[in-house]
């Protein structure tokens, strides 16, 4: 399986999808999602699973940053800014929740985009094809995700791409 992206480009996500973008909640979170495309999923995959992360963000936060949860995707392909208004997967709860306080529950269970407060970072795309949709509800955390998921992972994907200070 594998998964790409047209928001990196020569190793590096492209402005508009974090802090330099132009698209953010009332609290100041960036929301212009990434696309990507899914291939080559495995043979019996009924659902697949997202987590957007950066663990370069534990040396400013002390944890790594959740970026885009989703759960019970059941395309190949999202396009960009697709998280905003998409019915037909669940999203979680990322970890601009906790940063900004104010966010309602929906506004935390969406993309939250990038934006590195010290350095560059790394964000880290992992794409999981189940056998199985998962019970999960909106907001759902970071690790009900993963104990969902677990006994149920047929492949995993993974693409990196750094955003800059």
């Amino acid at each position: 399986m594998k998964v790409t992206t047209t928001a990196i480009q020569n190793g590096h996500f492209e402005d508009k999808y974090g802090k330099r973008g132009e698209q953010f909640s009332p609290n100041g979170m960036p929301t212009y999602s990434i696309p990507l495309e899914i291939t080559d999923a495995p043979e019996g995959t009924k659902s697949f699973a997202l987590v957007l992360e950066d663990k370069d963000a534990v040396g400013a936060a002390g944890y790594v940053w959740v970026h885009w949860l989703v759960a019970n995707l059941h395309r190949t392909s999202l396009p960009e800014n697709d998280s905003i208004s998409a019915t037909d997967y669940v999203q979680g709860r990322n970890s601009w929740s906790g940063k900004l306080g104010g966010l309602s529950a929906e506004e935390a269970s969406f993309y939250g985009g990038m934006a590195p407060p010290n350095a560059d970072h790394r964000y880290e795309l992992y794409v999981y094809a189940l056998d199985c949709d998962l019970d999960l509800q909106a907001g759902f955390g970071f690790n009900e995700l993963h104990f969902a998921m677990q006994g149920h992972i047929l492949e995993q994907a993974y693409l990196v791409g750094v955003y800059k200070l």
